[in-house]
Order: C-alpha cells, then structure tokens, then sequence
C-alpha cells in the first residue's frame, strides 16, 4: 500500500494542483482552514501548478482573506500536465495530491497516471462520468497493484448524492429499495452563476456522449438485480410536490456515481442495490419555458465544432447567465446554499422484497452552503483529511474508486456535519 504518513522524502500530507485556478483557489483556503485536523493534529501541504508568480499571488490572496500571514510561506511547487516529469516530481512530494485542474477530459489522465506510478493518493471534483469510468475502465489494476486510492467526484459532484444515499441506507430499518433526490438552489438577492470550467466539461461531455457508452461496453457489467418494485422514471420536466416546482432530470454525474457505489457495495459485500433517480428543481412556468429553450439550443449547438466554439466563447449568453467567464463574486457566493432531498421506499425489516410493494418510506436531506465553490473545497478536502485519519477504514487494497465505495466505512459524514455540510432523518424510520 502506498504510504498514508509523510516522510523527508515525501514531505506533504496534501498538495494542491491547480491551486490558481478559479475552485483551486478556495481549495487552497479550505486547506488554510484545516491545518489542525491533519495527522497528529497538524498538516503539512503545498501548493502546485504552472506559474511560480501566480501561485505566490494565489497565497498571498488567501493569507489576506484568512488573515493568516503564515500561508504566504506555503511551499509552491511548479508542475504541468503537459510535462510528465514535472508530474512525477510533484507526485513524490506528496502523500494525496487534490487535482483541481479541469476540464478532466483534457487534463486529467496525466495527473493520475503519474499518481499511480509516483505513490501518491489522488482525488479529484471531476463531474465528468466518461472521465471517471474511463480511469476506473483504464487504470483500477494498476493503482490496485501499487497500493494507490484514487478516488474521483470528490466535490458537489457527488459526494453528497453518494454519501446521502449510503446515509439513507444506513438509517432504513430494513431493505430500502429506491431513492428519488430533488436538488434546489438558493440564491440571494445579489443572484448567483457558476464559473465556465463547469460549463466547458458540460459542453465536451454532452458532445462526446458516444465515448460513454462505448467505456461502459467494454466493462461488460452485468446488470445489476432490481430489489422490489422498479423505480419509474419521472418525464422531461414535471411539476413536484416533493420541493413545491417544477423538476427535470439531474445532468450531472450522481447517477453514474451512485450507480458505480451500488455495483461496488453489492458485489464486493453483498448489499441490497438501490435504483436512483436525480432530479433538481428549476422554479417556475417561466423557469420552465427558458430551461427548454435554452437545452434546444445547447443541444443543436453542441453537436457542431463553430456551435461548440460559440457556447465556449460566450458562455453568459448561452446559459441566461447561469455561467460566465469571472464565476461568482464571493457575496453571490455568501447568499447562496442547497437542499438535497432523498425520498426513499423499501421493505421493513421481515418483509420480503419479492413479495408486493414496499411497505415502508424514508425521508433524508442534506443541506449546505454555495455547492460549487463553498461545499466542494470542504468535501474535497474532508476526503483528503479522512483518508489520512483513516486508513484502516479504507478499502483493503487501492484502485479507482467512487466516495461512497471508498469512504462507506469513515467518519466522513460526521466531518462534513462539522463544516456546515448537514445530513439530516427528516422522516419515515
């Protein structure tokens, strides 16, 4: 197993790749944030990416935010995915390497190949699903065979879907058989956008969907077995109770996530698989009319090289100002939070799952500050700082693995509710 301890040869517990980017810049602040909570109480960490003067103005940003004059003495390490052996010299630095450089699809790989090969753990906040079964489809037997977690999605996108869903598992007294979760957002009264990284990787990912397909041929899964009644899939937009708006499908990679977690807890040990649906809430009539009009647009442009050049170019535009070139002013940032409800059924403890409908329900939710760049720095680093804390809880061997099936057995959950991030039993058992 590669090491989870540092040493004189590898001196950091964490390293920030990406730290100048628009989210490695708040990673490098919830790090800041954390140093205490490390491995006997302290955290030894760097910060890493292309350009020495950036980095250094990107620590001297954060030390004034925080008011913590020490950080602009952090350790600046330069490396480039374009450059593998600038790669590899950062990875043997470093116990877990937190890769905030996207989009994955481009950029990803040679981070965790050099990962692999370098003994270093990796977790990322991809939320691209061809990227993240790509790496599980392409490297799992080697980061098995070294001793390497590399684990992906360790963001909005999907820690809180996957830990949500082994969280109502958790608390079901029984079988639970599906889960249906409704995302709302709330924003203040200054709005709220997303940064155009997050709309890029949509951009390529919805482009190249056939590579999707084309991975998933190749693991040759089986399906996995439908317990109980099978979940019905709800239509293309549809009024909900469950949140009081109108709902569409969840674009994002929960269910591929969720679904990798259930195929990994039932064949690894022999849990019940949950059916998921994600769903997230748009508001109102009007909502509904400008969410359809602008997903006919992305769709035709999408499929063209000029429409995908001009969705890049001018992504405010595009998206009714839903993304944009700067991202979101730290006020935006401020008045924003999320509700993830999970509305859940299965059998009580005694039933028998093949027999009739499910006799019993559940209700969780999970609540917690802007998701994209306040709750993905604090789930991507209380994954770091659980797999450093906790080793012996960690799947026996490395390997390409989800959050739920890699941290099922932590105390992330716990960690999480300690930094503003609430799961919550709001009804049923």
């Amino acid at each position: 197993m590669a090491t989870l301890t540092t040493s004189s040869k590898r001196p950091y517990h964490i390293i920030v790749f990406g730290a100048t980017g628009f989210t490695g810049q708040f990673v490098v602040e919830e790090v800041a944030r954390t140093c205490t909570e490390g491995p006997g109480g302290s955290l030894q960490w760097a910060v890493a990416g292309r350009n020495r003067n950036r980095l250094e103005k990107t620590l001297i940003q954060a030390a004034d935010a925080l008011c913590k004059p020490e950080l602009k003495c952090v350790e600046v390490i330069v490396a480039d995915v374009a450059e593998p052996e600038s790669l590899a010299i950062m990875c043997k630095q470093g116990v877990i390497v937190l890769n905030c450089v996207g989009p994955y699809r481009f950029y990803g790989e040679p981070v965790v190949k050099a990962c692999i090969e370098n003994g270093a753990h990796c977790i990322d906040i991809c939320g691209e699903p061809q990227f993240l079964e790509g790496i599980q489809l392409n490297y799992h037997s080697k980061a098995q065979e070294n001793g390497v977690y590399v684990i992906g999605s360790c963001g909005f996108d999907s820690i809180p879907a996957d830990m949500g869903i082994l969280y109502t598992q958790n608390h079901f007294k029984g079988t639970l058989t599906a889960v249906e979760s409704f995302l709302t957002i709330n924003t203040g009264p200054e709005g709220g956008c997303a940064h155009d990284a997050t709309w890029q990787s949509a951009i390529f990912g919805f482009a190249d969907s056939a590579s999707l397909r084309r991975i998933r041929k190749k693991f040759g899964h089986k399906p996995l077995p439908t317990v109980g009644t099978r979940i019905k899939k709800r239509g293309a937009v549809f009024f909900t109770k469950e949140i009081e708006q109108y709902a569409i499908p969840f674009m994002g990679s929960d269910p591929s996530v969720v679904r990798r977690t259930q195929r990994y807890m039932h064949e690894e040990h022999k849990h019940s698989p949950v059916q998921y649906m994600a769903y997230v809430g748009i508001g109102g009539l009007f909502s509904v009319v400008k969410t359809l009009f602008a997903g006919m647009v992305f769709w035709l442009m999408v499929k063209f090289s000029l429409g995908r050049g001009l969705l890049t170019q001018f992504p405010g535009f595009f998206s009714f100002g839903l993304f944009s070139k700067i991202g979101p002013s730290r006020k935006q940032m401020d008045g924003t939070s999320f509700c993830l409800r999970f509305m859940g059924e299965g059998y009580t403890t005694g039933q028998d799952p093949s027999q009739g409908k499910p006799n019993a329900t559940i209700n969780t939710e999970i609540t917690g500050p802007e998701p994209g760049y306040i709750a993905t720095p604090i789930t991507m680093v209380q994954a770091a700082i659980t797999l450093l804390n906790e080793p012996h809880s960690l799947p026996n061997k490395g390997g390409v693995f989800t959050p739920g099936s890699a941290f099922a057995r932590t105390t992330l959950i716990d960690r999480l509710n300690k930094h503003g991030i609430q799961f919550s039993l709001k009804s049923g058992q």
